[in-house]
This record gives C-alpha cells, sequence and structure tokens, in this order.
C-alpha cells in the first residue's frame, strides 16, 4: 500500500509586532529581529513567503505574504517601519485580524495548499482585550505560534496564545532578541504532521512502520525509518470527590465503554485507572492488567473515593511522578502514544498550571471532560489544545462525547524535522510513505 504525501518545501511567516507606545525605545531592536530572521528565510526561489503586521490598539499591515517576491524587497521594506505608536495594546484584536485578512489566500498564505503557517508575534505588555476566542481560532486554522515578550508582557498570556509552553519565549528586554534567535530557528525547523492511523484490510497484520524514502528529484535517495506503535497508554483520571458521588456511576459506566473499543488482550493498548480528590488514589497501574476482561472487571467495581477539596494539580502531578513511568507500566520510552482521559465534576482548589505544563512536555495527549460545575477555561489550560477540552451539563450526558472522544484517540502527533539533502540546487519535495504490514 503505496502513499505519497506533498511536503512543502517553504513556509508562509507573519511577524506581528508590538507597536504601542511603550515600545518606541525598543522597536529598532525589534526590527533589526525582524530583519535577521528574513536574513534565514528562502524568499528569492518562491519557497518562504513573508508579512508584517504592526498593532496598539488596533492593526496596521505593513507588507502582506503576496506583496513581495523578492528577499530584497522585503528587506527593503523592513529596514524603512517606522513605529506605529497609540494605545492601548490590544492583542486580540490583532489575532482576530490576522486570522481574518492576514492568513487568507487573497493575501498570499498558502494555507489551502497544505504549506505551514508560522506566526512569530513580538510583544512588550499585557493586551487589553481578551486573547482566548482569537487564539484558539488561529490554532484551528493550523497556525504554529511563537511568542517572544519582554518583562513587560504576561508569560501566561504568550503560553495560552501558542498553546505550547516552549513556544512562549521571554526576554528582558528587545536589545536581548538576538539571544533567542538559535531557539526561534529550531522552533521554526519542525513540522507538526498529523497522522491518522489507518486500519489495514489484511488478517492478522497491524501497521507498525512507515518507509520513508526521500526523493530529491533524481538523486540518490535517503531513507529513514519511523517505527509507529501499533497501540497506545490510556490512563483515565476521575473525579472522585464528594461533589460526583451521585455521578460516578455513569462515570464508571463510560470508562467501561472506552475499554471496551480498546486492544488489550493482543497487548497493543494499556490501561489504567486512578480517582481522586484531596489526594490521589491508583486503582490499577498499565501494568497491573493483561487482559480486557480484567481491566473491566475492575472498572466494573469501582467505589467511589469520596474526599475534598478537589486538587486536580497534585493529581496531575502525581500521574507525571508515579503512573506515566516506566516501572507503572508506561511504555513512552519505545515511542507509544500516551493519552490521558480527565473526567471532572468541578474547579481544581490547587494550581494546574505546572503540571499540566509537565505532562504537556513529556509528550502526554490530555483529553478533559468536564460538568457545567468544572471551568471551561481550566480544562483547556490543562489540554493545552482547545478541541480537546469537551464540555457536558451533566455525567449522564457521557455517552454523547463517546463519538468525539474516539475521534481524538485516533489523532497522533507526529513531529517531523525536515531533512535538507546534500545535493547542490535540489530540495525535498515529496515524502514517499509506504505502509509495511
Amino acid at each position: 500500500c503505496v502513499g505519497l504525501v506533498r511536503q512543502p518545501a517553504g513556509k508562509d511567516v507573519v511577524f506581528l509586532l508590538d507597536g504601542s507606545d511603550a515600545t518606541r525605545s525598543g522597536f529598532p531592536a525589534m526590527r533589526d529581529f525582524v530583519q535577521k530572521q528574513v536574513e534565514t528565510l528562502s524568499v528569492d526561489d518562491g519557497k518562504d513567503r513573508v508579512s508584517v503586521v504592526q498593532y496598539s490598539r488596533d492593526p496596521a499591515v505593513q507588507f502582506y505574504l503576496n506583496t513581495y517576491t523578492t528577499k530584497r524587497e522585503v528587506l527593503d521594506s523592513v529596514r524603512g517601519l517606522r513605529h506605529k505608536g497609540g494605545r492601548p495594546l490590544n492583542t486580540g484584536a490583532a489575532l482576530r485580524y490576522l486570522r481574518d485578512n492576514v492568513f487568507t489566500a487573497s493575501a498570499g498564505s498558502r494555507r489551502p495548499e497544505g504549506v505551514p503557517q508560522v506566526l512569530i508575534l513580538i510583544t512588550g505588555g499585557r493586551s487589553f482585550d481578551s486573547i482566548d476566542e482569537p487564539a484558539s481560532a488561529l490554532k484551528q486554522l493550523g497556525v504554529l505560534t511563537i511568542a517572544i515578550g519582554t518583562r513587560g508582557s504576561d508569560p501566561r498570556e504568550l503560553e495560552t496564545i501558542t498553546g505550547e509552553p516552549s513556544h512562549a519565549v521571554s526576554v528582558s528586554d528587545f536589545t536581548d532578541l538576538p539571544n533567542v534567535q538559535e531557539q526561534l530557528s529550531s522552533v521554526m525547523s519542525t513540522v507538526l504532521m498529523r497522522v491518522t492511523p489507518l486500519t489495514p484490510t489484511v488478517t492478522g497484520k497491524n501497521m507498525t512502520h512507515l518507509q520513508i524514502p526521500v526523493s530529491c528529484c533524481g538523486c540518490k535517495e535517503r531513507v529513514q525509518f519511523y517505527h509507529v506503535p501499533a497501540g497506545k497508554d490510556v490512563v483515565f483520571l476521575l473525579d472522585g470527590s464528594d461533589g460526583t458521588r451521585t455521578g460516578f456511576p455513569a462515570m464508571r459506566d463510560f470508562v467501561q465503554k472506552q475499554v471496551e473499543t480498546l486492544s488489550v488482550d493482543d497487548g497493543k493498548d494499556r490501561v489504567s485507572v486512578v480517582q481522586y480528590s484531596s489526594d490521589p488514589a491508583v486503582q490499577f497501574y498499565l501494568n497491573t492488567y493483561t487482559t480486557k476482561r480484567e481491566v473491566l472487571d475492575s472498572v466494573r467495581g469501582l467505589r467511589h473515593k469520596g474526599g475534598r477539596p478537589l486538587n486536580t494539580g497534585a493529581a496531575l502531578r502525581y500521574l507525571r511522578d508515579n503512573v506515566f513511568t516506566a516501572s507503572a507500566g508506561s511504555r513512552r520510552p519505545e515511542g507509544v502514544p500516551q493519552v490521558l482521559i480527565l473526567i471532572t465534576g468541578g474547579r481544581s482548589f490547587d494550581s494546574i498550571d505546572e503540571p499540566a505544563s509537565a505532562l504537556k512536555q513529556l509528550g502526554v495527549l490530555t483529553i478533559a471532560i468536564g460538568t457545567r460545575g468544572s471551568d471551561p477555561r481550566e480544562l483547556q489550560t490543562i489540554t493545552g489544545e482547545p478541541s480537546h477540552a469537551v464540555s457536558v451539563s451533566d455525567f449522564t450526558d457521557l455517552p454523547n462525547v463517546q463519538e468525539q472522544l474516539s475521534s481524538v484517540m485516533s489523532t497522533v502527533l507526529m513531529r517531523v524535522t525536515p531533512l535538507s539533502p546534500t545535493v547542490t540546487g535540489k530540495n525535498m519535495t515529496h515524502l514517499q510513505i509506504i505502509l509495511s504490514w
């Protein structure tokens, strides 16, 4: 079974610059930083496109992605940038403007062709308007956002905008921007590819490898092998506090139905269940049971834990240190996807920021389902992806999100760093993917 995937040779890069009154003295350093970034891009051969937007109270486009076609034109325009001025700083309005007017085909965006869309935000202050909805909209559009802020900005706001803590960078002052040049280049070189697992119609065989020869327009090809794990490690974290006593049977039934869809008997999938309130309690680890029947029997026998308050942060930290570990059965070191499904009915009494970030850094895909008593923004912070935070009116409505959960669970994120073949004048433009069973 052979598939041919177009690997875009370039990217569309939009710089969003804080041009408010507070950045007047730092603007020359900001402008120099953009210039150095543009110098690393491939504009002349049509691979990369660049746009620059300044903003304060409202945004102002300096030039669009399709305004210039040569690096010299882009650099000349960047060197000629003048500070916009104005206040207050409305980052939310600027992000919304980019979505509607810059990351569009008419403005030169090649998003419909699959070309990576990159936004580099450089800011020196906190936003006066809400950034949640427009930041989420850009993520849904597939825009990779990198945010660089000075001491006057809000690190948590930057993380919300990027959706990825490692993409939010802090500097003391705009004159320190050259120090993050290398870090920015590293992030820019990473392409996110979403691969939906295929179900081959070959009896008794499963896809376990992607053989990827990199074709260089006739040159000698390089071959890389990526192991695609055939299963996943799934941890259910259940709110067992006093407030969920009546809803616990519905929660338990939901877990049971999820387990029934997993492949435990053949060793592909592993399951763990943890309940928590003021503290967490492991019902069973990922390596406790090896058959679906054992897992289901244990789930059916679950009893409500009880207790208060609800410390979700402590529970997430416990999972990182005691459940998503090799000794507890996690196959993370082998590259097996790690999935956490949180089901909760209330707001956390402790902070979830640091432990949620730590799980993301561990590579855990988190899906959070909350009832009306929970905090939707808290759930989005835990997942790091708005579409992975699901709200239901009551625990009895959990069956209604079964299909949505299955869809998210079927998606595997692979990070692919583009290869640069050592062949003069030739560039990798295709990945030929042969699926071996």
